[in-house]
């Protein structure tokens, strides 16, 4: 069941999953299982809401503020609906010294939208992050798992038209 105005809860094998996470933790240490269980959150609504975040604190048996302060701690949780492809742009200095600021420009250009915005066909969505941890090969982003390095306006062209098809 995917999320709705007046209930969120999980498909029925991904249930089984958050069940399985738990049970990796000593009794009363459920909380532990946040990080894991957000991410499966996500995956399964595209983002995570604020009901969603009740909906896994409910889960855990913790109190949502919990939840609240994990999700909105770490950049890699979409506390707002995304595109399908969320382009996390490195913004610090090395990425910045290394041509970020004009590659990043270019890419805002290249898809007609600014920081935290979303396409309008929502395939893409641009949000800054802090140090990706890839300095040396900079200027980065990433999408998922999969990071995009020595980033050049040519390399911006074929990464958006490779995820356009």
């Amino acid at each position: 069941m995917a999320e709705t105005a007046t209930k969120t809860a999980f498909t029925a094998e991904r249930l089984k999953k958050v069940e399985e996470i738990i049970q990796r933790y000593p009794e009363g240490r459920q909380k532990s299982a946040l990080l894991p269980v957000l991410h499966l959150a996500q995956e399964q609504f595209g983002w995570v809401s604020a009901a969603t975040m009740d909906y896994v604190a409910e889960l855990l048996s913790i109190q949502p503020v919990e939840v609240y302060e994990v999700a909105t701690f770490y950049t890699m949780f979409h506390l707002e609906p995304v595109g399908k492809h969320v382009i996390e742009y490195c913004r610090t200095g090395p990425c910045c010294t290394m041509g970020g600021e004009e590659v990043y420009d270019y890419l805002k250009q290249k898809l007609n939208i600014e920081t935290g915005e979303t396409t309008s066909d929502g395939v893409f969505t641009i949000k800054e992050v802090e140090c990706l941890a890839a300095c040396g090969w900079g200027p980065c982003f990433q999408i998922r798992e999969k990071f995009y390095m020595h980033l050049n306006n040519q390399k911006i062209d074929e990464i958006i038209e490779d995820l356009s098809k």
